[in-house]
């Protein structure tokens, strides 16, 4: 189905909505992943976000949502200057995350540090500020920013599936997708469950205290 915003385009600062506002959603996907702003972040540019990514403001739109600016925010303009101001270390570099064919032209690992965190995510701008997040800390997934989104890795466990998704029935959290994935038979499995709304912190709290899940990330919605 096509939304109106995929014909206008969303409400953004900026020249290019892949450039841009789908460029900010991924910076804010990544603060996310630690907890808020992060102390450090290696920014590393693929594609056409590497050859023109400078001209279009996506260095400034990633910090931007890094900060936790949305991409209507004015401050994405001086989103550098701001960092900086900060104390906020980020540093960018220009590197092929593989095939042209394989990988999306507008993408982006992100490296980020906060206090114990660390997060290392792989994303693309998809076109009209929508965004795909297909790697989080070496595990593929599939977040496109428009739900609630609780991350989790757990041990392959049998059962494990069933106790957390009873888990979230009884903090009232309504599913809307779940995905798991996991490197072999097992070993880790990587959950992404979207949900309608924005869960309590008691639901990670709860999730946290399984004895076989080894970290656990709520993600707010970064687009509409």
């Amino acid at each position: 189905m096509v939304s109106i915003l995929d014909i206008i385009g969303p409400v953004m600062v900026g020249p290019s909505s892949s450039h841009t506002a789908g460029a900010c959603r991924l910076g804010l996907i990544a603060r996310n992943l630690v907890g808020g702003t992060p102390e450090k972040a290696r920014i590393e540019l693929h594609g056409s976000f590497a050859r023109t990514g400078e001209g279009h403001g996506t260095d400034k739109a990633i910090v931007g949502g890094l900060l936790g600016f949305r991409p209507d925010d004015d401050r994405l303009r001086t989103a550098l200057e701001i960092a900086e101001r900060e104390g906020f270390a980020f540093t960018f570099a220009k590197v092929k995350l593989g095939e042209e064919s394989e990988v999306h032209p507008n993408s982006v690992r992100i490296t980020v540090e906060r206090g114990a965190r660390t997060a290392v995510m792989i994303g693309s701008s998809l076109g009209a500020g929508r965004i795909l997040v297909n790697e989080i800390d070496g595990y593929p997934v599939e977040v496109h920013g428009n739900h609630h989104t609780i991350v989790l890795v757990a041990e392959d466990t049998r059962g494990s599936l069933a106790r957390i998704t009873t888990l979230l029935a009884d903090d009232g959290v309504n599913i809307a997708t779940l995905r798991v994935s996991r490197q072999r038979r097992g070993g880790d499995a990587f959950m992404v469950i979207e949900v309608d709304d924005p869960p309590g912190d008691e639901v990670s709290e709860h999730i946290r205290a399984l004895e076989w899940v080894r970290w656990v990330r709520r993600l707010d919605r970064v687009s509409a």
